[in-house]
């Protein structure tokens, strides 16, 4: 069967879907520049670092499978290669291995670019009344927002 009649139109669906493709991009990119932090942060805060910095991947790891989930209920294939989630991703692939402040510093940058990414889907959302997807993006810039600010707090 492949008529999907969840009273969403198609374009409003695809349009959801590239939408969300653009946030699992960003998110995936998020993961692994974190994944990466956490392997190489080096300094007096290694230990804190080290495991805020698990934390954080840990939990965007469940998000990623969430969004992909959520593209193929609308019925789309969810980007899944590097060479996807590079063309869609808002963030930039981070070069070499910073020092602790500039990773925490780029973090805060990509949770910021994802809550902008997420919030940037909303009105063809709102339009469509497709509300699983407005919890879902709702869930996300709030968990976003927070680390954000966790982040930010460690450079005060």
């Amino acid at each position: 069967m492949k008529t999907i009649d969840i009273g969403i139109q198609e374009q409003d669906r695809k349009e959801i879907a590239q939408g969300l493709s653009r946030l699992l991009a960003d998110s995936y990119t998020l993961y692994l520049q974190t994944h990466n932090y956490h392997w190489n942060v080096t300094g007096p805060q290694f230990q804190t670092l080290h495991l805020m910095f698990e934390q954080q991947y840990n939990e965007l790891a469940l998000a990623v499978d969430a969004i992909a989930e959520r593209i193929r209920a609308l019925g789309f294939p969810a980007p899944a290669t590097y060479a996807e989630f590079s063309e869609l991703s808002s963030i930039e692939a981070p070069k070499g291995v910073p020092a602790a402040r500039q990773m925490i510093e780029n973090l805060v940058k990509g949770q910021e670019a994802v809550v902008r990414t997420a919030r940037s889907i909303f009105p063809v959302v709102d339009r469509a009344q497709d509300e699983p997807t407005a919890d879902l993006l709702t869930q996300r810039m709030s968990i976003h927002e927070k680390t954000a600010w966790m982040l930010r707090s460690l450079l005060d």
